[in-house]
């Protein structure tokens, strides 16, 4: 089965709008694993439905290891990222992970992301599920 990693920090709220929208395409036919970096973010991405669910430092530089794909906010390849949530270690492991990984250009830090224009979080969502996704030549769609 494939597995996506969807990791996020703070409220979970853009981890949880990712995985509602991958469950929705394509339901049980993934994998999805929340890892937050923090209790409340890893709860909220269960609540949207990921089939298993992690928190911390520990849980995220292993799994990261061993999922097909890695999805989450330009943040989490960024030490101290997420008001200092995402320490440095999570970050090296995501960024050296042999997974590939699809960032969303949203981040809170002093960064700004040449040639991105604003785009509403939902609309990005599906730009990574529509376009993204196939490269992966990942195409089950929920039945």
């Amino acid at each position: 089965m494939f597995k996506i990693c969807v990791i996020d920090g703070q409220g979970g709220g853009i981890g949880s709008t990712i995985i509602k929208k991958l469950k929705d395409r394509f339901g049980e036919s993934v994998e999805i694993i929340a890892l937050g970096t923090n209790a409340i973010a890893t709860a909220q991405m269960l609540k949207a439905k990921a089939n298993k669910g992690a928190s911390g430092n520990n849980a995220i530089i292993q799994t990261v290891k061993k999922v097909d794909l890695i999805i989450g906010t330009v943040g989490i390849i960024m030490p101290h990222a997420m008001m200092g949530e995402l320490t440095p270690k999570m970050a090296e492991a995501i960024s050296l992970s042999p997974s590939p990984k699809i960032l969303l250009p949203l981040t809170q830090e002093n960064i700004e992301i040449i040639g991105f224009s604003f785009t509403p979080l939902p609309m990005l969502v599906d730009e990574l599920i529509d376009i993204h996704l196939k490269k992966f030549n990942y195409k089950h769609e929920k039945h």
